[in-house]
């Protein structure tokens, strides 16, 4: 199950469309190019086990590359095209890539990132030529369209985003078994959203991320078509399903709110009719934000619960949502378990830590001490996320533990309060956290991005706070209200609480991560 499969049975079926450019990517193209590519890293002395970065938009190459290595036996990290470069320097040298791929609009930021990553032998450029790279054409056109020898499977390494401090690699042990081997994610994907060589998947998130990247590769496993945009656009994502019949995609809250707040008269003149399976997982979407959703295309909504480390899915679709609200569904892969602080499980309805009991395993690449912290005395690990568990086996997420607020001895989880203050019609984003005070300990403190920054002011401050207090506990509502032109928000959906965060911190002794 992968890209040669299908190369030889319809070798002209359209593997990728990339959104923008419309070019179109089959899988007779896909499965010879990431071939070149595969022996360009044999070439160069990578065997199964060693490790490639690539530091790309979305890019027309980049899912021949992450093929190359797949095929190769390889780990490979897809890094964010929007770190800097002393964060893209730490990611290639804590992972060890022998060789890195990058792009003539990231050449800047890339050349910095690897003025100290000696390891790193192989450095190629798509799109132009610099100083210090090979042209990343030019390498690979002289080389065979066939398979290297003995191909294997191998695996992506990803980093976590580094929203409660510095990124770590999720490293999976490797397995040797021939290239193809479908994999526990294939499974996932065809089986619970029955993804086939039919379905047609719209891909509007960074390829760089774990979702985006991981479900482009089982649709390619299956032989379905998928249509990447280079940017989200709200608009243009309603333009892209109705032009291409789209039947399945992915998506993160945020992009749904910024759907549903385009004007109704734009919104609702495309056909959507085509979709059958709308994703979404990433982070929380409040409920009235999904209640509309499913008003608007239907019970085609299912949500996953799970983090890159792989160590537990729980889902769910619209018809069971709509009966437990706030639910991210019940187990599919794995066990759940609610612990509390003293690290016993939590009876129903109680919150507490929550962890999956699996077979799989992964560990932290290079942070052993973070590693254990994922795990507990029986074996169990956790994401660091917060919940409760209902009598049907239902899991609600509240938070995640990081992010708590502790005020005058009161456990604060400031989700609530982001999904009660994200519906209102003035708000384009919101992050809430804790900030200093010196009775209380903290106090809840809201960053507000308006839907128009000219109606920034004590105003709308007052109107947001009315808002809030009218729709949840005084206590667990914002004191004072500040607001942004933008969040720190990563394209993925996760925001970078923390940069927010510190701002207030600065010189004070905080227990927050």
């Amino acid at each position: 199950m992968y890209p040669a499969t299908y190369a030889r049975t319809t070798p002209d079926k359209a593997a990728y469309i990339m959104a923008d450019s419309g070019e179109v990517v089959t899988y007779g193209e896909l499965d010879r190019r990431s071939n070149r590519c595969a022996h360009l890293l044999w070439n160069l002395g990578l065997r199964p086990g060693d490790s490639i970065a690539i530091f790309l938009e979305n890019h027309p190459r980049f899912l021949e590359i992450c093929w190359a290595a797949q095929r190769s036996g390889l780990y490979y990290t897809a890094i964010s095209s929007r770190l800097t470069a002393d964060e893209v320097g730490y990611i290639v040298g804590d992972c060890g890539a022998k060789a890195f791929f990058t792009s003539a609009s990231k050449i800047a930021v890339a050349a910095a990132a690897l003025e100290k990553c000696s390891r790193v032998i192989g450095r190629y450029l798509l799109d132009g030529k610099a100083e210090g790279f090979t042209s990343y054409e030019e390498a690979v056109a002289p080389l065979p369209p066939e398979p290297i020898a003995n191909e294997r499977e191998g695996a992506d390494m990803l980093y976590s985003s580094g929203t409660t401090g510095v990124p770590k690699g999720v490293k999976v042990q490797l397995l040797d078994v021939p290239a193809g081997t479908p994999s526990a994610m294939t499974a996932f994907v065809g089986g619970l959203y029955g993804v086939d060589t039919e379905s047609v998947y719209l891909s509007p998130a960074p390829l760089y991320h774990a979702a985006p990247l991981r479900f482009n590769m089982s649709v390619h496993r299956l032989g379905g078509t998928t249509v990447i945009m280079e940017h989200f656009d709200a608009l243009r994502s309603l333009e892209l399903i109705e032009k291409y019949r789209v039947t399945h995609s992915q998506w993160v809250p945020t992009m749904f709110v910024r759907m549903l707040k385009l004007p109704a008269d734009q919104r609702r003149i495309f056909d959507v009719s085509s979709l059958r399976v709308a994703v979404h997982a990433a982070a929380p979407c409040p409920i009235p934000v999904k209640e509309q959703m499913i008003d608007w295309w239907g019970p085609i909504l299912f949500e996953y619960y799970g983090g890159t480390e792989g160590n537990g899915i729980c889902a769910i679709n619209s018809q069971d949502w709509l009966t437990h609200k706030g639910s991210v569904g019940r187990p599919v892969m794995g066990e759940v378990h609610v612990v509390g602080d003293d690290g016993e499980e939590q009876p129903t309805g109680e919150p507490g830590t929550v962890y999956f009991a699996s077979a799989s395993r992964f560990e932290y690449h290079n942070d052993p001490e973070k590693t254990r912290q994922a795990y507990n005395d029986k074996g169990w690990s956790t994401l660091g996320d917060v919940g409760y568990v209902d009598t049907e086996g239902f899991l609600y997420l509240t938070d995640r533990k990081a992010f708590m607020i502790i005020s005058g001895g009161v456990n604060i989880y400031p989700q609530e309060a982001e999904n009660i203050l994200v519906t209102h019609p003035k708000v384009a984003d919101v992050a809430v956290f804790g900030i200093p005070h010196e009775e209380l300990g903290e106090e809840v403190k809201a960053v507000v991005q308006p839907m128009d920054m000219n109606e920034a002011g004590p105003e709308l401050e007052s109107e947001l706070l009315a808002w809030c207090q009218a729709r949840l506990a005084k206590l667990k509502c914002p004191r004072t209200i500040d607001f942004a032109a933008e969040l720190p928000r990563h394209p993925t959906g996760k925001l970078y609480k923390r940069l927010l965060r510190d701002r207030y911190w600065t010189g004070k002794s905080t227990k927050i991560a």
